[in-house]
């Protein structure tokens, strides 16, 4: 069995044996498909900086400290990876996956199924990625190069239902078959509660030495998708019981929104339905954000006009923008945009922060932006201007739902269509989701599973 680090080692790198880190990072560059390369599954650098950026406010146009934290350097070029990671290592801990006999199956809209690529493939398993047609050619072609295969199944990021049915034709295939799930296993959850939450928690006193904020973060704000990443403001929550955790979903198809329907272009964000492993009744508000917001808004970002609009009009440094805007894909830009609403609808000033997440970055995303370029024109400054002003500095208060006790219950109630009529999950189970302890008994299980693979280790050092 292939494994890699532990829970407390994604979160402090620095705890990892020496010897183990200092081949891990010399992978990181030279080899980056050694199995080694798990041990680079952390939100921190060689140096323990965790991956981040604070956005000038010449773009956000407000006055709270909008910190995005990137996930372009995590192995794959997604932080999905570590999701995907903590699934299967889970999975195989417990004797539920063996990589000599079964197959995994990895449901995803994009960037889950890059990782499982990556990490199956790192942990000597083999791999089926089930995949929206209409993704980003990009994916598809990452996801082969890990040596995995794709099954494509009907429409784009709003197919989420196709996904799972053919899942469900694969698993009655045979026992070989093993579904790794991101939107209902709890390991995805786990990672980012545990790993990305208190990476967070541990950014806001960084900062505060910086000179940002007042050493608390006061929201986290992300899309949902598999509803993976937003389990970080659990955590924060109970840290800063009044921190305000901010979900966001496509006004195209506002599912938890008004029960809406539809097809939308935010690479990333599954939808028309609520995942398992969302803990909404821990969700404060709920904010719909326009899919063309978020492809025009990462034009600016992808082209020369928009770079030149950047740093001719905004006085932005040259080398600033040249570093990071490659760092944003579709969904930071949402979660940018979602960041600034939370900052303008909660009346957030200088001492505040606010944390949101670029789940990938620009190089899944050329083919889309010489689509949108080919659409609605290339950038000059004017128009790379007008971008900014009309897309950052003019998100408004739209759109925005209260997490009130009515709103919770019907979006938990949301999830028995899904979970309840077609996943076969009982009634008592998703009750049973209304109590935190149920959610608290998820989180101490961290603890567990580190001790099982320290124990893993130390038995076959011993017979080695």
């Amino acid at each position: 069995m292939i494994t890699g680090p532990t829970f407390e080692e994604m979160l402090h790198p620095n705890k990892i044996a020496p010897d183990i880190r200092e081949q891990a990072l010399r992978a990181h560059k030279e080899d980056p498909l050694a199995p080694i390369n798990l041990f680079n599954i952390t939100w921190r650098d060689e140096n323990n900086t965790v991956y981040h950026f604070v956005l000038p406010k010449e773009i956000s146009g407000v006055d709270a400290n909008i910190v995005v934290i990137y996930g372009k350097h995590f192995p794959s070029g997604s932080h999905k990876v570590g999701a995907a990671y903590s699934v299967l290592l889970e999975m195989e801990l417990f004797g539920e996956v063996d990589p000599a006999v079964h197959t995994l199956v990895w449901p995803s809209t994009g960037n889950y199924g890059i990782g499982g690529a990556w990490v199956g493939g790192r942990m000597g398993c083999k791999s089926l990625v089930v995949l929206p047609e209409g993704m980003s050619r990009e994916r598809f072609e990452r996801i082969e190069s890990y040596g995995a295969e794709v099954i494509k199944t009907f429409g784009s990021e709003s197919n989420v239902k196709e996904i799972y049915d053919e899942t469900k034709r694969l698993r009655a295939s045979g026992e070989h078959i093993r579904i790794l799930n991101q939107f209902e296993v709890m390991g995805n959850y786990r990672f980012h509660y545990h790993v990305t939450g208190n990476t967070v928690a541990e950014l806001a006193s960084e900062l505060q030495q910086q000179g940002v904020g007042n050493g608390k973060i006061a929201a986290f704000v992300s899309a949902m998708g598999s509803a993976g990443t937003i389990a970080a403001g659990d955590r924060l929550k109970q840290i800063w019981p009044e921190h305000k955790i901010v979900g966001l979903e496509p006004i195209q198809c506002p599912t938890l929104f008004n029960n809406g329907y539809g097809a939308h272009e935010i690479q990333g964000i599954g939808d028309k339905h609520v995942t398992w492993i969302h803990n909404v009744n821990n969700m404060d508000a709920l904010m719909a954000i326009d899919d063309m917001d978020c492809l025009l808004g990462l034009q600016v970002f992808a082209e020369e006009g928009g770079h030149e609009a950047l740093t001719a009009y905004y006085g932005l440094d040259e080398q600033w923008v040249t570093q990071h805007a490659p760092l944003l894909g579709i969904s930071g830009i949402c979660n940018i945009i979602g960041a600034i609403k939370t900052a303008k609808y909660y009346d957030m000033g200088s001492d505040d922060t606010i944390v949101t997440v670029a789940t990938d970055s620009l190089e899944r995303y050329h083919s889309v932006m010489a689509d949108v370029a080919h659409a609605h024109g290339t950038l000059d400054i004017p128009r790379a201007v007008g971008a900014v002003e009309r897309i950052f500095h003019g998100a408004g208060t739209d759109w925005i739902m209260l997490g009130t006790p009515d709103a919770r219950q019907r979006w938990h109630n949301l999830k028995y269509y899904t979970w309840v009529e077609q996943q076969g999950k009982t009634v008592e189970e998703l009750d049973a989701q209304r109590d935190p302890a149920w959610w608290e008994a998820h989180q101490a299980r961290v603890q567990e599973i580190d001790e099982r693979l320290v124990a893993l280790r130390e038995a076959a050092s011993a017979g080695g």
